[in-house]
């Protein structure tokens, strides 16, 4: 993918930040700091396909460099254990920060990474949520993504769960000689079907390069 369809994507190539890009877009991605690799590895082929897609039937590129990041909380990725997710009052702080932003920001698409990510959101997201982290794994995260392309509402906040890593018919890519197939088609089927989501919402979404 050429770099004007990636629109010199360097708040995800760059070092890790605790947040990048704009609140104020409708595209958010929040991440574990103990996996920075699944920005690289992960999202922006993601990133790629749906650039590819969007472009295609929009001829429009979305301004990558405004999608707001968030890196949640410095040892989150410490926390093996849901029920000791709000023991410590930076976590606490930084996750009533991050719920108010989403209630001032509105975002449209809140894409999250893994197990921790996903559950922080929902607890945030709705009261009453209360699974431990170790509940979700990669089968139930991918029923959760087919759920929430379904389900898409651009009138709320929707969170797009994709896990951290790639697997294809109950099985982890690690499992496949050709993992590399694997994961290329793993990247297409996600971005096609966000992408969907996006096109379907173009005059509703401020994500666009003016």
């Amino acid at each position: 993918m050429s770099s004007l369809v990636l629109n010199k994507y360097s708040p995800l190539v760059d070092k890790i930040e605790t947040e990048s890009g704009d609140r104020s877009s409708h595209f958010w991605l929040l991440v574990n700091p103990k996996y920075p690799a699944v920005r690289n590895d992960i999202w922006v082929p993601v990133l790629e396909v749906i650039q590819d897609q969007v472009y295609r039937k929009l001829k429009k590129r979305i301004e990558t460099r405004n999608i707001y990041i968030k890196s949640m909380v410095s040892d989150i990725g410490l926390v093996s254990n849901a029920s000791h997710l709000w023991s410590t009052s930076e976590i606490a702080d930084d996750i009533i920060s991050f719920k108010e932003s989403i209630l001032e920001y509105r975002p449209k698409l809140l894409v999250t990474f893994g197990t921790l990510t996903y559950e922080l959101v929902n607890r945030i997201c709705e009261s009453g949520s209360e699974r431990e982290t170790k509940y979700w794994n990669s089968a139930n995260l991918e029923y959760e993504f087919e759920k929430s392309i379904a389900n898409f509402d651009i009138n709320s906040t929707n969170r797009i769960p994709l896990p951290r890593r790639v697997m294809t018919r109950g099985k982890l890519m690690e499992d496949y000689d050709s993992s590399w197939e694997v994961c290329e088609n793993y990247f297409k089927d996600v971005g096609t079907k966000i992408a969907e989501r996006i096109i379907e919402h173009e005059h509703e979404l401020n994500i666009w390069i003016n």
